[in-house]
């Protein structure tokens, strides 16, 4: 076991601060892609062909698109998971390879579909990264993300253990509690890779709602197969083979009788 564990600490870092890197300011205009293409060693084709759009300050951006479409790959390049391969992705005119990381990464949040929570109590999972956090502050961030009744009706309240990976919890819990972990960061932009996924529809329905809360005060880019959580949206980015190929707000995207009305149509008749 330690062998594997030291191998792993030994693997080189591909993404790291350049020797000029200096901190990111917090956000005040927009994060822009400026003609960005992403190559995968493993892939003969680009994952991101040529992308340039901008998020604004305060927007809501949703990404959509069938599998493979290039969605995870452009939220990825805004927390430096990798580099473009060409182009540039910048905050406010910041090229992103020339700031630091801890500097960027303590700007972004994130909810994914998969929530990794500890063997710990609740407290101590809402309030990771955060330990010097007060009660109150966690209690605050929970009830935003509606699983404060939930959690005061445990045997401990906030200090229940929840065991491994939250494995004593729903689904919905769980996602509920990354969400209160991502209200209580406060991080000026969020990312949402598919956090409504495979869920039932009342566990939808208050997800929905808490990151109605969360997204009010950030800059949001949203990734979402289901379209019912995007429909809000400031605007809808449909990808097709790492390409823009429809941009506009639900209804317009509606009006055209594209890509977007086609996905929509096609969930509808399944619902």
């Amino acid at each position: 076991s330690s062998s594997r564990v030291f191998a792993l600490l030994d693997t080189p870092v591909d993404i790291g601060d350049a020797p000029d890197a200096t901190p990111l300011p917090s956000i005040q205009e927009a994060i822009r892609f400026e003609n960005v293409w992403l190559h995968y060693p493993e892939s003969e084709q680009p994952a991101l062909n040529g992308i340039s759009l901008e998020i604004p300050k305060g927007r809501t951006v949703a990404l959509v698109g069938s599998s493979g479409a290039g969605k995870t790959s452009l939220a990825g390049l805004i927390t430096r998971f990798y580099d473009p391969t060409e182009g540039r992705v910048s905050i406010d005119d910041h090229d992103l390879r020339r700031v630091t990381l801890e500097s960027l990464r303590t700007q972004v949040a994130m909810v994914t579909q998969d929530t990794f929570l500890f063997n710990d109590s609740v407290r101590n999972n809402i309030a990771y990264g955060h330990p010097e956090r007060p009660l109150e502050e966690i209690e605050a961030a929970a009830r935003a993300a509606y699983i404060h009744d939930f959690i005061q009706e445990l045997p401990q309240g906030y200090e229940t253990v929840i065991g491994e990976q939250g494995q004593r919890l729903s689904g919905g819990q769980r996602q509920r509690l990354a969400i209160a972990r991502a209200v209580l960061k406060k991080a000026p932009i969020l990312i949402l890779d598919e956090a409504t996924s495979s869920l039932d529809s009342e566990s939808e329905l208050l997800i929905q709602k808490a990151l109605q809360n969360l997204m009010r005060a950030s800059t949001a880019v949203v990734i979402a197969h289901r379209l019912s959580t995007v429909r809000s949206a400031d605007e809808i980015i449909v990808l097709e083979k790492g390409r823009v190929i429809e941009r506009g707000d639900h209804q317009q995207l509606m009006e055209r009788s594209g890509t977007y009305r086609h996905l929509h149509e096609l969930q509808f008749e399944r619902e």
